[in-house]
């Protein structure tokens, strides 16, 4: 998630001129011209082995891509297995992790940069330095304000109350006055059809290969046990480890830093 999305009123709804210049539906995440002719946020680094952008029309596949990635992944599932939601069918749980995904790939598209490669069989999610997706325009286009609907109680206690604000205090007590000028790596997954083709590679690559020449570090939170040793493979290291404990089971995340390499560590 990206590190400082503040929850969202209802008041931001009832903000007539801003919903109608975005000219949308809310059940869907806009996609209009407005959107697809907005200048990038930031500039891309170079496009080598296959890795393309993904444009505002293709948050959906993006958003598919990173849905089957983690569908058991804890963090991802922790706003939606909770006790006040118990009632709920595996398909409602999983339409929701779907839009949350959704949600967070548009918010991407719209501030980060966001890269596939193959027929979305891997996507990244990057924040580049001096950006973020906590402007109420931003949270309004791509609908991450709808989760302020679609979050049971305890869902929300846990998404905004706990997850976003350690995240957030986190990234700045490990990266201090680098917090604001360097890569953050918000999701990187691969489609169980897709792995094995060294695609996450080519997707860190894209943007370490930029760090390294603008002497810039990466940031990342990994939620999974097996996936510290890939990161450090490519000079990601451990700086501290962190829990969420709103759940019957502490929920553990890796926080890992790559800082730039210079050419005598390459």
């Amino acid at each position: 998630m990206a590190k400082a999305l503040s929850p969202v009123t209802v008041t931001l709804v009832q903000q007539k001129s801003a919903l109608k210049v975005a000219n949308y539906q809310v059940d869907e995440v806009p996609t209009s011209l407005r959107v697809l002719q907005q200048k990038p946020a930031v500039s891309v680094p170079p496009l080598t082995g296959g890795v393309r952008v993904v444009t505002a029309a293709e948050y959906k596949e993006a958003a598919a891509c990173l849905a089957e990635a983690f569908a058991e992944d804890d963090v991802a599932r922790y706003f939606i297995d909770v006790p006040d939601r118990e009632h709920w069918t595996p398909e409602e749980k999983w339409a929701l992790h779907v839009d949350i995904l959704e949600y967070v790939t548009y918010a991407h598209i719209l501030k980060g940069l966001v890269t596939t490669i193959g027929d979305f069989e891997a996507v990244a999610l990057w924040m580049p330095p001096g950006q973020n997706m906590d402007d109420t325009w931003t949270v309004l286009r791509s609908g991450m304000w709808r989760l302020q609907y679609k979050l049971s109680a305890e869902g929300k206690r846990r998404f905004f109350n706990e997850f976003l604000p350690l995240l957030h205090d986190t990234k700045h007590a490990a990266l201090g006055e680098r917090d604001d000028n360097s890569w953050y790596l918000v999701y990187i997954g691969t489609r169980p059809s897709g792995r094995g083709k060294g695609h996450c590679r080519k997707l860190m690559e894209h943007v370490t290969k930029q760090a390294d020449k603008e002497g810039l570090a990466c940031y990342l939170e990994s939620s999974n046990e097996a996936n510290p040793p890939i990161y450090r493979k490519f000079g990601f290291q451990d700086v501290r480890t962190i829990h969420l404990q709103r759940a019957d089971r502490n929920v553990i995340l890796d926080i890992m830093i790559r800082e730039p390499a210079t050419p005598e560590k390459k």
